[in-house]
């Protein structure tokens, strides 16, 4: 494992001070990093807080630590101030279990019966599912969204493009010359996940037999339909906040996040709704989405007493995580989502029927975040045609393909 994490660990600046460094943590005390630094980490607080109330034996330490995976293979590697629970994304799963660095959830789950498969949202739950093995236990999904001004589209009869639950590219070129100056179809919030929904849209993927690939007709097509969309004139100007040209009423679609629900909901007068992302393709839609997932770093020190105090922790949080819902959040647990409280919530949109929930898509390859940074990279330049699609689509591949040799050595 060290030798795995080796190139990792370099990364991380010898000044990095490390949340308990010197300090002697209550052994009965469960010690739970996350890497919620917004709003969202009030939302986790108040979850720990409520479970610590019911008096367990192994109380909860809600440590909210930024740069969270810096600090991981740091102590990882140190063998110190490891916590005892974790809150990771999806994408990273694959990688710390083939570098030993995830205990599996058995423990957990033979200690609670009700933490299983059948009690979550699937792919969240598969997220953490490796050979066979369960490595982690899903808090939620977070997705892409698309929101709608509600009167922007009746103002341009626009309306209908909501009917079916997809509106597609050519819907949205439809309105070409027909917006008033000052208003667009669509911004470009979180293009990356945009993108990347395109290319399972179409069939594709980001990787072949572990390799990534990113130079794909997939992806190609996927960049040039958005380019179409830029060069008429509806995608908000490059350089502006489309996100805030939506709340501010020029915008019609606005293609962030889940959570950003409630931050539209703070806006006075915004009449808006949300679905799915626009689509390349009549027939299909795909919202890109993670997990957030708890797992448990491996460590030696950790007793299968305190195990059995982070089974009651997560039992509770399957059975008591509706306040997760008020950050915006797809919350994992059949419980809750099933609950007729959760219909308050914009989200719920994505749980409504089966085919929105099989519309969320969490990649799971192991490298999938250098592509996610290739897209962040070089994404706005082509469509906004500062460099030409054949070589942003060269100059990507490349970019994953050095990034993959450089932390693989």
């Amino acid at each position: 494992m060290k030798k795995f994490l080796k190139s990792a660990v370099l990364l991380a600046s010898a000044s990095v001070l490390l949340f308990g460094c010197g300090e002697k943590e209550d052994p009965n005390t469960i010690v739970f990093w996350n890497p919620l630094t917004g709003d969202d980490g009030a939302y986790m607080d108040q979850m720990v807080k409520d479970y610590n109330a019911t008096e367990p034996e192994y109380p909860v330490k809600s440590v909210i630590t930024s740069d969270m995976y810096t600090k991981i293979y740091t102590v990882m590697n140190s063998g110190k101030d490891i916590p005892d629970l974790t809150l990771i994304h999806a994408d990273r799963v694959p990688g710390f279990v083939k570098s030993g660095m995830l205990e599996d959830m058995e423990a957990v789950l033979d200690a609670k019966p009700d933490i299983s498969e059948g009690n979550y949202l699937p792919q969240a739950w598969s997220a953490g599912t490796v050979d066979g093995t369960q490595y982690t236990i899903p808090l939620d999904i977070h997705s892409n969204a698309m929101y709608y001004n509600i009167d922007k589209l009746e103002q341009y009869g626009a309306t209908s493009f909501l009917d079916d639950n997809v509106v597609t590219i050519d819907e949205m070129l439809s309105l070409k010359g027909k917006l008033d100056e000052g208003d667009y179809v669509v911004n470009n919030a979180l293009l990356s996940w945009v993108v990347l929904g395109q290319i399972v849209n179409q069939g594709g993927d980001i990787q072949k037999d572990g390799a990534p690939t990113v130079n794909t007709p997939e992806m190609k097509n996927a960049l040039e339909k958005i380019k179409e969309v830029v060069d008429a004139g509806l995608m908000t100007p490059n350089g502006e906040d489309g996100y805030l040209m939506f709340q501010s009423g020029n915008v019609l679609f606005s293609t962030d996040g889940t959570w950003t629900s409630t931050a539209h909901d703070a806006v006075e007068g915004l009449n808006y709704g949300v679905t799915n992302i626009y689509s390349v393709t009549p027939d299909k839609f795909t919202n890109r989405a993670s997990s957030h997932l708890f797992s448990m770093l491996s460590n030696e020190a950790r007793t299968d007493e305190k195990e059995q105090g982070i089974a009651d922790f997560l039992e509770y949080i399957r059975q008591n995580s509706m306040e997760w819902a008020k950050a915006g959040q797809i919350v994992a647990s059949k419980d809750v989502i099933e609950d007729p409280e959760f219909k308050n919530y914009k989200q719920s949109f994505f749980t409504a029927d089966e085919t929105e929930i099989e519309s969320l898509y969490i990649f799971t390859y192991e490298h999938y975040p250098y592509v996610e940074e290739a897209l962040n990279t070089y994404g706005l330049d082509i469509i906004y045609g500062n460099i030409t699609v054949d070589e942003g689509l060269a100059t990507m591949q490349k970019f994953v393909e050095d990034k993959v040799a450089e932390n693989t050595k």
